[in-house]
């Protein structure tokens, strides 16, 4: 009888604790983010919006005024002197979520290329040569609420690191590549299509913060 009751007891637990681990699958969530690899690197800004709805994420993100110039950009475009500026990025994305803190998603998104001589200012009339591209890739995403369990407002706090491949479709820019006569070097340069991250590289690593909004939950 003993064991019996025993049995029942740890049942209850492992059955209590099951259901405690599946709750995430019900989720009903917005986080707000905010990009750190954008003003620490590039002097730019991003936010970033998730829905959560069960396993399935969704996502907006937007990024303004990144600015790609030394070692954030290529050794060609260094040695030519000129700058790359990101006036804007942005697109979005459906995902799933493998778990309660980890999802991949599937990723559109449209970038905005502008090419200056370093130390000019970024008008029209300096611009060298721009172009818009389209990229498509996949994004493994982690979100971690490390107060979750608190009971104060801390407890939405949330940090999510990611890796992204993000590798160039299509662009604006007729074969893909534009030669010009540089006035640094005094000879014929080219400049080609570019992915979208630091040094120009279709793999995106980043870093978010922000917060975790928990939305009443159906019955």
């Amino acid at each position: 009888m003993k064991t019996f009751k025993l049995l029942v007891f740890v049942f209850l637990i492992v059955s209590q604790t099951t259901s405690l681990a599946q709750e995430w699958k019900t989720d009903r969530k917005i986080n707000v983010l905010f990009g750190l690899t954008q003003p620490l690197l590039v002097d730019g800004f991003n936010i970033e919006g998730n829905y959560i709805h069960n396993r399935l994420i969704f996502d907006y993100s937007h990024g303004v005024s990144l600015d790609f110039s030394g070692s954030s950009t290529t050794t060609e475009l260094e040695m030519q002197g000129v700058t790359v500026h990101m006036p804007w990025t942005t697109g979005f994305g459906v995902g799933y979520r493998l778990n309660e803190w980890l999802n991949i998603r599937v990723e559109p998104n449209w970038h905005r290329f502008e090419f200056y001589y370093e130390g000019e200012s970024q008008t029209s009339l300096n611009e060298i040569d721009s172009y818009n591209t389209f990229s498509l890739g996949l994004g493994l995403y982690g979100n971690f609420q490390p107060f979750k369990n608190s009971t104060s407002f801390i407890k939405g706090i949330m940090v999510t690191p990611s890796i992204r491949f993000w590798p160039t479709v299509s662009s604006s820019l007729d074969g893909d590549s534009f030669t010009y006569n540089n006035k640094n070097t005094g000879a014929m340069e080219t400049i080609e299509v570019l992915d979208s991250d630091v040094a120009f590289t279709p793999f995106i690593f980043n870093v978010s913060i922000g917060y975790s909004f928990d939305l009443k939950k159906k019955k």
